[in-house]
């Protein structure tokens, strides 16, 4: 078929072809091959994105699986329990004496505060699960970002828990992602959820994201902040040198977990 000149029906099916075939496609690529504007190539891809056919991110598309981990929070947390302690414990590892550190809404989240070493420190958390983890840890300063609890969540992130992260600059914020991708960076699942992930990361002086290996290459809804933004990406031991190679090229800092 020729590539120049194709009516809209014949464009959308070579672009979910190619989607099929490599997993992503890059907008101004597109526009070379199809000779066409990358205006019209947006277009095409927020039709596609708007029929559930792809993932719209930064620069194109991806068809990748959905991001993991629906249901309460309650349920995530008894969902790879052992991987996620494991990846805990690297990621506390990176937790100095004395810091100011923010645990974000999430199961993986939960863990780390399960790991976090006996030395004096703050904790701030938008998370009552959380914070009831840490409440009889006296070393720990323990502040709660509040507002009204998102039940899906597990935390605050609407306007009262927005207004009050202004006031803070975290040593150190973990990130509770419901996908990390190479292309699509961390992203998350509810609108307002992004929003909160997105000023907290702004003003952090460090962020980090534990991610599972079934969220390496999930792309949810929204974009919180790309790879290159993010100071540490922790994984688990099993993560493929090929896949570690490819978020490292990304512009992620890797900290695997031990086996």
């Amino acid at each position: 078929m020729k590539t120049d000149n194709l009516l809209l029906p014949e464009r959308h099916a070579l672009i979910l072809k190619q989607l099929e075939t490599e997993g992503r496609v890059l907008a101004a690529v597109l526009a070379r091959e199809l000779n066409v504007t990358e205006d019209t190539i947006r277009r095409d891809l927020r039709d596609l994105a708007a029929a559930g056919l792809c993932q719209k991110v930064y620069g194109g598309a991806v068809r990748m699986p959905a991001a993991p981990e629906g249901g309460t929070l309650t349920q995530r947390m008894t969902r790879q329990q052992s991987d996620k302690s494991r990846l805990a414990i690297a990621a506390a590892t990176l937790v100095q004496q004395g810091a100011t550190i923010f645990l974000d809404a999430g199961s993986s989240n939960l863990a780390i505060a399960d790991a976090l070493p006996a030395v004096p420190l703050t904790v701030l958390t938008n998370a009552p699960s959380i914070a009831a983890r840490l409440l009889d840890k006296p070393h720990i300063d323990l502040i709660m970002i509040g507002g009204r609890i998102k039940q899906s969540l597990g935390g605050s992130v609407g306007a009262t828990a927005l207004r009050e992260v202004e006031l803070i600059h975290p040593d150190l914020y973990f990130i509770g992602a419901c996908g990390v991708d190479v292309d699509a960076g961390v992203t998350a699942v509810d609108y307002e959820e992004a929003e909160f992930k997105r000023r907290l990361a702004a003003q952090s002086k460090a962020t980090a994201v534990v991610a599972t290996g079934a969220k390496l290459g999930a792309v949810a809804s929204y974009r919180v902040l790309p790879l290159s933004q993010l100071t540490h990406l922790i994984v688990e031991a099993e993560a493929g040198a090929e896949l570690v190679a490819a978020y490292a090229a990304a512009g992620a800092n890797l900290l695997r977990a031990d086996a």
